[in-house]
């Protein structure tokens, strides 16, 4: 038997590997070598030596997965009839009880789980008939569990399907719980058999590869290649290699791919793919002349693709209305005429370049949001402060189809605001704004507002402290919202002894109760902007720290998405005045891009992973 993947924390793992030392088969067990497939042979003499804790394969969560899929390749001799032997089991110490486990007769497959949440616990035997393996010739096998749902494939022929009354537990405990390999802890019932380290499919004559794929045409479809580097199964289908049961991508370090020298400090950025041209990021620098920069993606870098004139500009915002193609820039300070415009850019295909389309009186704009609902276009800029004033209306925009530009829709009551984030749930669309300061604390309520009968109402109020950011984000069917708090600050309350040293707020849409509730909180620097992205079937939040008290050159973190645990930091990330995340991917991998708002460099950084 050789278990070479078992589903559990979103990746295969390889049981029996577990059971063999490093240095090689204990006693016990023996490498063997028959039909030109290596394997190894368990011994009876010692069957408590074939298993391993279950710590070292469950390490972050003590419940076996409810769903997963278990491969085994092994050759049975022939046996009495009547005789039914172990190739797994899971127990419990001191207890006589087969948490999980596969045994097999001279006609039949049983799948055996005990059943803790019936009453007094009960075991559950799902019975696989007309199933010979003891006939001294290889088989692999795939079984399948998902609910009441059981699945056996063997040797790649038709899987056969079985549905029980009882469910595979939904929370099957694993605590002090051992697998053994071929036995169930004794002497009696001991599985002698050679057991492969790879191969699968045997009956179909496939050439097992170890690194590059191996051909797959006419001539090879239906049969399965298992890349033992990468954990992948995968089964021909006469032209391509398909993945059946394939490790993910996991993120493994970080590593620096591009210093991005730019115009000036960069306060954020856009990345963006513009069809049949290529990808950009467009930089919101500081200082006016030279103004803004457009970056290309050109041979696994960014290189200077275009500069746009812009006055301080905090942020950039991509978005198109048909097949038109826009881009919007906030600018926080005057024009040279003493005049306070943001511009909306359209891109000209002629020039290959963006080029001025509206400019809209803004004040201290600090960011753009596009979006669209019922099939109209519409456009909200944050406006930050009016000389003194921190407490002014921000304006949500309407695109005019036949005067091709936007018009004031609705105005909203900020507070010192940096940011506006869209988003949809089911028939619903909201926008959140980040308010930032009110004229004399940061401790102020920022919103959330829900659109109905034509116009954004208030729908939920959270108390943040100087919030620069929402970022939402789904993780299955469940949605979340996280807030970057940056400072606390209140003029009429005693002075904390770190202004920026605050936590920042994940919230979770509660369905019953219609609202956002705190999910997890946060330690953060000065947290200026979130980014949720994903390798792989994993999550992650990266988080920009910009200032710690004492230093603008403090890490940022980015929390890997560990289930019930939360978000738990993965790796630190040197930065410097960091302003902005962006995450992006392209043919040479997966990267993030971040911006600093303290000195004339952005960094490319790529993500390695195995």
């Amino acid at each position: 038997m050789t278990p070479l993947s078992l589903g559990t924390d979103l990746r295969p793992l390889d049981i029996l590997s577990e059971a063999v030392p490093a240095g090689g088969p204990a006693r016990g067990m023996r490498v063997f070598q028959v039909q030109g497939v290596r394997g190894l042979q368990l011994s009876a003499a010692r069957p408590r030596a074939l298993g391993f804790p279950a710590s070292r394969l469950f390490i972050h969560c003590d419940r076996f997965p409810e769903e997963f899929s278990l491969i085994v390749t092994l050759r049975a001799r022939r046996r009495p009839a009547k005789r039914n032997e172990y190739i797994f089991t899971l127990m419990v110490e001191e207890s006589p009880s087969v948490l999980v486990g596969l045994r097999y007769a001279p006609d039949k497959l049983h799948f055996l789980f005990w059943s803790q949440e019936r009453a007094g616990g009960w075991q559950t035997r799902v019975t696989f008939p007309n199933v010979s393996l003891s006939d001294n010739q290889w088989h692999t096998l795939i079984l399948a569990v998902s609910g009441q749902s059981f699945s056996l494939t063997v040797d790649c022929s038709i899987p056969k399907d079985v549905v029980v009354e009882t469910p595979f537990p939904a929370s099957l405990s694993v605590r002090r719980a051992t697998f053994y390999l071929g036995n169930r802890r004794r002497r009696k019932g001991v599985f002698t058999r050679l057991l492969p380290a790879s191969s699968l499919c045997p009956e179909a004559d496939m050439k097992v590869t170890l690194g590059a794929r191996p051909r797959c045409s006419k001539q090879e479809k239906a049969q399965f290649w298992f890349n033992a580097s990468r954990r992948g199964l995968y089964l021909c289908n006469g032209s391509t290699w398909v993945s059946m049961l394939e490790v993910q991508h996991r993120l493994d370090y970080v590593e620096e791919h591009q210093n991005l020298v730019t115009n000036s400090e960069t306060m954020g950025i856009e990345v963006f793919s513009i069809p049949k041209v290529g990808l950009f990021a467009a930089m919101a620098n500081r200082i006016t002349p030279p103004g803004s920069a457009i970056y290309r993606w050109t041979d696994g870098k960014f290189v200077h693709y275009q500069n746009i004139p812009t006055h301080q500009a905090q942020s950039w915002k991509y978005f198109t209305i048909g097949k038109k193609i826009f881009l919007a820039v906030a600018n926080f300070e005057q024009n040279e005429r003493g005049q306070e415009f943001s511009v909306i850019f359209k891109w000209s295909r002629r020039k290959a370049k963006f080029v001025a389309h509206q400019r809209i009186a803004t004040h201290s704009a600090r960011d753009w949001e596009a979006f669209a609902i019922e099939g109209e276009a519409f456009l909200a800029v944050v406006n930050h402060r009016e000389g003194n004033n921190h407490n002014i209306d921000s304006v949500i925009y309407r695109w005019n189809p036949r005067t091709g530009l936007f018009e004031t829709n609705q105005t909203i009551p900020t507070s010192g605001a940096y940011d506006w984030e869209f988003f949809t749930i089911g028939p619903y669309s909201f926008l959140a704004v980040a308010n930032t300061f009110n004229g004399t604390s940061t401790k102020i309520y920022s919103h959330i507002y829900i659109w109905l009968s034509g116009s954004f109402q208030l729908f939920q109020s959270i108390l943040t402290f100087g919030a620069a950011d929402w970022e939402v984000f789904h993780i299955g069917d469940r949605v979340f919202l996280a807030v970057a708090n940056s400072h606390s600050y209140d003029s009429g309350m005693p002075a904390p002894s770190n202004f920026y040293a605050i936590n920042s707020s994940i919230y979770e849409l509660n369905i019953t109760a219609q609202m956002f509730v705190k999910f997890q909180d946060l330690l953060t620097y000065s947290a200026l902007d979130w980014e949720f992205f994903s390798v792989g079937d994993d999550s992650f939040l990266v988080v920009a720290n910009s200032f710690d008290g004492f230093t603008f050159s403090v890490n940022s973190i980015i929390y890997r998405w560990q289930g019930y645990e939360g978000f738990v930091a993965a790796h630190q990330l040197p930065t410097v005045g960091c302003r902005d995340w962006e995450a992006f991917h392209t043919a040479e991998g997966s990267f993030l891009l971040y911006s600093s708002a303290k000195e004339p460099l952005s960094k490319v950084l790529k993500l390695k992973t195995t």
